[in-house]
C-alpha cells in the first residue's frame, strides 16, 4: 500500500481509537503485535500458520464443504492488503476430495487481555462464512499451530472470541454481522452474542475490533461498541479468558452458512491490518479519592454513586450487600453510577464498597459502607431511559402485565428517533436468555411469557438492536399476578388535556375538580406535588426530560407521560 494511504490509515485508526477509549472499560494503547500486509506475494510465514489438517471423519466443522490449503492462490498478499480466497474446485488432499479450496490461518502469536483491531472487507455470497476470531492456545485440535505443544483442554473449553462472522444469520438484515462468546456455559447456538449492521458491507473496508479486560470482553464495528459479554460470575464455566489465546481468520464454505449456488466461483476476504494493543507498563499505582454515597433511591432499586481516580484509566467497584455481590468499573475521576435493582420495598440494606484497579491495585480506604432503604412498591409499568449497555436519547415505556395465572405479557416501546431498523430481544437476568419479541407497531415489541409460578419475582431487560449500534434497557423486577396498578385501576382519571411538551409551566384544563397534581422522574422518585393551583404547575426547576404526571380527581387518578424541554 502507498505511505499516503498508510499514514490515512493512522489517522483513521487513531480518531477510531479516541472513539472506542469512551466505549470500554480498559484503553489500551501499546502496539505489540501488528501484520500491516506490506509487499506482494507469500504471506509472512513469522507470523501465520496455515491449518490444513482435516479434523478426525474428513470433513472441517458445522458441515463445511471446503478443504483449507496452504495454496498461494488461496491465501497471498498483493499491494499491501492480505487476500484469502474461496474458490470453487476440485480439490483432494489427505485422501479426500473437495468441490472447494479456502484458506484457514493461525497467528503464531498469543496474548491475553488486550484490544485486535482488523480492518478487512468481507464476502457476502450466499453460502460463504468469512470470520475474524480466536481460540485458546492451550486448545486439543490436531494441525492448529499451538496443539502440538501447548494443547491440553478440549473446545469449548478453551474458549472462543468470534470477533466478527458473517453468512450464518440468514434471519437477520443485510448488513448484518454478529460477534459472540463460545464456553462452557454456553456454545455452538451460542446466547452469548450480538450483532450490528454495517454500511456497503462487502464494497466496503470496515474495523472490526475486540477489547478484552480482566472485566469483560467489548466487540466494535468502526470504533463504535455493539455487545459487551461481562457474565456476573466468572468461573471456568463462563470465563475461560483469563488465559492466551490466538487470531485465526478463515472463510468456510457451506455447512450452516446454506447452501452454496450453483453458480459460485469464488469469493475474496481482504485484510488492510492486523494490530493487537496491550499495555506494556506494570501499575504499581492505587487508586485514589474513593468515594461512594447513595443516589436516586425507587421501590426496587438504590443508585450507589461512587467514584475514585486511577492512572490505568479505569477503577473496579466490587459491591457487596446480603449474600449478593455486584463488580462494575467506571473512568477514573469520573462519577460511575450504579442502580443496584430487584430490592423489596420498605426494606434497609448494607453496601460495602471496595475499588481497585484492574492490575488488583486496592484504594486504601476499602471498603466504604453505606445504608439506605427502598420506598414503597409504585407499580410494573413506566417510562424511563436507565440503560445497562449502550445509550438512550429519549428512553423507552415498559409494562408487565399478567395475563391469567401464569403468563406474563412483557411489553416496550423504544421513545428513540433516530434508531433506524429496530429489532428488539427480551433478556433474562438469571439464567441470561435471549428471546426475539415480536414487532406489534412502530418501535413496540412485546412477548408473553409462559408457565410462570404466581408470587414469583422475574428479572428482564429488553436489548433494542439498530443499524450501527444497540442499547440495553435496566433490568425490571415484576411480581408474577401483581395488577399494574399504574394502568389497570378501576377509577382511571381521564378528563383533563394539558400542554405537552411543556418549558416552564404545564397548564391543565378539566371539567372537573383537580384536587393534587404529583409528578415523578424516570426511576420513581417524587419531584413535585401541587394540591392548590392545579390548573399550572411550575416545572421551571426541572431538568430537560420525560416525566411522569399523576392527576388525581376525588376518588379518581390519571397518569400521563410529560415532556419538559
Amino acid at each position: 500500500m502507498q505511505n499516503f494511504l498508510k499514514v490515512i490509515g493512522i489517522i483513521l485508526c487513531f480518531l477510531n481509537f479516541q472513539e472506542i477509549t469512551s466505549q470500554v472499560d480498559v484503553i489500551y494503547s501499546d502496539l505489540v503485535w501488528s501484520d500491516e500486509f506490506d509487499g506482494n506475494g507469500a504471506i509472512n510465514s513469522s507470523n501465520w500458520h496455515h491449518q490444513t489438517q482435516i479434523p478426525p471423519g474428513g470433513n472441517w466443522y458445522n458441515g463445511e464443504e471446503q478443504h483449507y490449503t496452504n495454496e498461494l492462490t488461496n491465501s497471498f498478499v498483493e499491494n499491501g492488503v492480505l487476500k484469502i480466497v474461496a474458490k470453487k474446485e476440485v480439490y483432494t488432499s489427505q485422501g479426500y476430495t473437495k468441490q472447494y479450496s479456502s484458506a484457514r490461518l493461525n497467528s503464531k502469536f498469543a496474548f491475553t487481555y488486550g484490544r485486535v483491531d482488523i480492518r478487512a472487507k468481507i464476502p457476502t455470497n450466499q453460502g460463504t462464512w468469512p470470520a475474524l476470531w480466536m481460540l485458546g492456545k492451550n486448545i486439543i485440535e490436531p494441525g492448529a499451530y499451538f496443539s502440538s505443544t501447548y494443547g491440553t483442554t478440549s473446545w469449548p473449553a478453551c474458549g472462543e472470541i468470534d470477533i466478527m462472522e458473517h453468512g450464518i444469520t440468514s434471519w437477520q438484515p443485510a448488513g448484518y454481522v454478529q460477534s459472540a462468546i463460545h464456553t462452557p456455559s454456553s456454545f455452538g447456538s451460542t446466547i452469548n452474542h450480538g450483532g450490528t449492521i454495517a454500511n456497503n458491507l462487502g464494497s466496503d473496508f470496515h474495523v472490526y475490533s475486540m477489547n478484552w479486560s480482566p472485566n469483560q470482553i467489548t466487540f466494535l464495528l468502526d470504533g463504535v461498541a455493539f455487545y459487551t459479554y461481562n457474565p456476573t460470575v466468572k468461573n471456568a464455566s463462563t470465563w475461560p479468558f483469563n488465559a492466551e489465546q490466538y487470531l485465526l481468520l478463515n472463510i468456510a464454505m457451506g455447512g450452516v452458512a446454506g447452501t452454496i449456488p450453483s453458480n459460485f466461483t469464488q469469493a475474496t476476504m481482504e485484510i488492510d491490518y492486523v494490530r493487537v494493543y496491550q499495555n506494556v507498563a506494570v501499575d504499581n499505582q492505587a487508586p485514589t479519592n474513593f468515594t461512594a454515597s447513595i443516589g436516586n433511591i425507587t421501590s426496587s432499586s438504590i443508585e450507589l454513586l461512587l467514584n475514585a481516580s486511577d492512572n490505568f484509566g479505569t477503577v473496579n467497584y466490587d459491591i457487596n450487600y446480603g449474600s449478593n455481590s455486584i463488580n462494575t468499573f467506571g473512568t477514573s475521576g469520573v462519577q460511575k453510577s450504579v442502580i443496584v435493582p430487584n430490592l423489596t420495598p420498605n426494606t434497609n440494606y448494607t453496601f460495602s464498597i471496595a475499588a481497585s484497579d484492574p492490575t488488583g491495585n486496592n484504594a486504601a480506604n476499602n471498603a466504604i459502607v453505606l445504608n439506605a432503604t427502598t420506598l414503597g412498591f409504585v407499580g410494573c409499568s413506566g417510562t424511563s431511559n436507565e440503560a445497562s449497555q449502550g445509550a438512550f436519547s429519549t428512553g423507552y415505556t415498559y409494562s408487565f402485565e399478567t395475563l391469567g395465572t401464569n403468563s406474563v405479557k412483557v411489553t416496550f416501546e423504544l421513545l428513540d428517533t433516530d434508531k433506524i431498523g429496530v429489532v428488539a430481544y427480551l433478556w433474562r437476568q438469571t439464567p441470561f436468555a435471549e428471546t426475539p419479541m415480536s414487532n406489534d407497531s412502530g418501535n413496540t415489541f412485546t412477548y408473553t411469557l409462559t408457565g410462570q409460578i404466581p408470587g414469583a419475582t422475574i428479572n428482564y431487560a429488553v436489548k433494542f438492536a439498530y443499524s450501527n449500534g444497540m442499547s440495553v434497557t435496566r433490568y425490571f423486577s415484576y411480581v408474577v399476578g401483581n395488577n399494574c396498578s399504574l394502568h389497570q385501576e378501576t377509577n382511571t382519571f381521564t378528563d383533563f388535556t394539558f400542554t405537552n411538551p411543556s418549558h416552564d409551566f404545564i397548564s391543565i384544563a378539566s371539567d372537573f375538580s383537580i384536587d393534587t397534581v404529583e409528578i415523578f422522574n424516570l426511576i420513581g422518585n417524587k419531584v413535585i406535588t401541587q394540591s392548590e393551583n392545579t390548573n399550572q404547575i411550575d416545572v421551571s426547576n426541572l431538568s430537560k426530560g420525560i416525566y411522569l404526571m399523576v392527576v388525581y380527581s376525588e376518588h379518581k387518578k390519571g397518569i400521563r407521560k410529560i415532556i419538559i424541554n
